[in-house]
């Protein structure tokens, strides 16, 4: 067999797994990227109404908002991906609180 056959089967067999493989995995990604925004604002909420930083009142009012992110994330990955739309919406409103 020629080596440019080879090299043919070859990108003719991995290309097709390169280009669905890391849209699962960005999927993934996102989740994973979504969910640490989600614990540091949870730290930062909770560090901010220990030091006083933050009244009880607007303390409830951020940990309301998470919930309404931790919901949209799930809304989201109900069919078991994320759509970029999803995902960029689901970061603008972690962006805005």
């Amino acid at each position: 067999m020629k080596p440019t056959t080879v090299l043919s089967a070859l990108l003719v067999g991995v290309l097709p797994g390169l280009a669905f493989g890391p849209a699962a995995d960005n999927d993934t990604d996102s989740t994973k990227r979504i969910d640490k925004g989600q614990e540091r604002q949870d730290q930062r909420i909770e560090r901010g109404a220990k030091s006083g930083d933050l009244t009880k009142k607007e303390a409830r009012r951020l940990d309301k908002s998470q919930d309404r992110i931790d919901a949209a994330e799930r809304q989201a990955m109900k069919d078991g991906k994320m759509t970029k739309e999803e995902r960029a919406r689901i970061e603008k409103m972690q962006d805005e609180q």
